[in-house]
């Protein structure tokens, strides 16, 4: 079984939107007095309350009706992720990575994520829990969700860039193949990750696959060249340090947020659509095994933050620094 996760958009009346955010501000709620309590704790030279039993403990003296319409599921879910945060921390810190650093941002809006039994999903419509008094929160889904009834496990609400959304996972099966169509384990096929072209494969009969980033490039340099035109003719109306803008500034600003936002959704979507293409490719040749390269030194490059972002992260696996003149690091990913 493997986990898989869809995003999907919601279709919400203005008193839905209303009460959806309102979850995530009371979500963010939470997490900032999770930071403020321990900041308290560290003044007055106590020790900081990391553990998800002990934080649980402090939101149940809080008692009931204390962040909105919350409830205790979502609520603990925002604990969850607080100590996950410190505690992946402190374990960075202990291998000895100086740059490793405790939760200390407070954020207005925090997912809020709901497990198996708390919800109730009815085809396109969707109960979110609210809090003892509040009445039933039902929003509608913009598509199906892909996945079967029983097979989900958790739901996410999300916003991004005023828009709402809820992170389906679910459990699946891994797909079995006919036994004339069963990947053989021993055929394998190297995988190049690139910086213009996402993915390069060179399989064991002498066959290549090439996936050209050129698209993705397009849209990233019209992307920054709209946003610098924009901002030029912006620059004027920008407000000062400290003071609130005009209502055109925030309408430029949440135009800005609308396209940053699709940006992402379509680079994102270009990587998945290649990945796809990669295991397609290679189950259709019975190709078992993807030996993923890493060479060692690439992300030590003082390249920029978002050269490196391109190949930092390999899908299924961690990743680690790289160079083109040393040995590469190998990992063997099932196809």
């Amino acid at each position: 079984m493997v986990m898989r996760t869809a995003r999907i958009g919601l279709r919400t009346s203005a008193r839905e939107r209303r009460r959806c955010f309102g979850l995530l501000v009371a979500a963010g709620d939470v997490w900032a007095c999770a930071l403020d309590m321990n900041r308290w704790r560290r003044q007055r030279g106590l020790p900081p309350i990391v553990g998800y039993q002990a934080l649980c403990r402090e939101l149940s003296a809080a008692g009931p009706g204390t962040f909105g319409e919350l409830d205790t599921v979502g609520a603990r879910s925002v604990l969850r992720r607080s100590s996950d945060a410190w505690f992946a921390t402190a374990k960075r810190r202990k291998n000895g990575d100086g740059s490793a650093r405790y939760p200390r941002r407070k954020r207005r809006l925090m997912p809020v994520r709901y497990y198996h039994g708390t919800f109730t999903l009815d085809g396109q419509r969707l109960l979110l829990p609210a809090g003892r008094g509040n009445p039933p929160l039902w929003v509608r889904l913009d598509r199906p969700v892909p996945y079967e009834a029983g097979q989900v496990r958790s739901i996410t609400l999300v916003a991004e860039a005023g828009a709402l959304f809820v992170d389906v996972t679910a459990e699946v099966p891994i797909t079995a193949y006919p036994p004339e169509r069963q990947p053989d384990p021993h055929r394998v096929a190297g995988v190049d990750l690139g910086v213009i072209h996402p993915f390069a494969v060179a399989g064991p009969d002498g066959e290549g696959l090439v996936l050209s980033g050129r698209a993705i490039r397009a849209e990233t340099h019209l992307h920054l060249r709209d946003t610098k035109h924009r901002q030029r003719a912006m620059a004027r109306r920008a407000p000062e340090p400290g003071r609130v803008g005009s209502r055109r500034w925030r309408k430029h600003r949440a135009r800005q947020r609308n396209v940053e936002a699709r940006h992402r959704r379509r680079v994102r979507r270009a990587q998945h659509e290649a990945a796809k293409t990669v295991v397609d490719w290679a189950v259709a040749r019975r190709i078992g095994t993807l030996t993923v390269g890493d060479p060692r030194g690439v992300l030590a490059l003082k390249a920029g933050r978002r050269h490196n972002r391109r190949i930092q992260h390999v899908p299924g696996g961690d990743h680690a620094p790289s160079s083109r003149t040393a040995p590469a690091r190998c990992r063997t990913v099932p196809a």
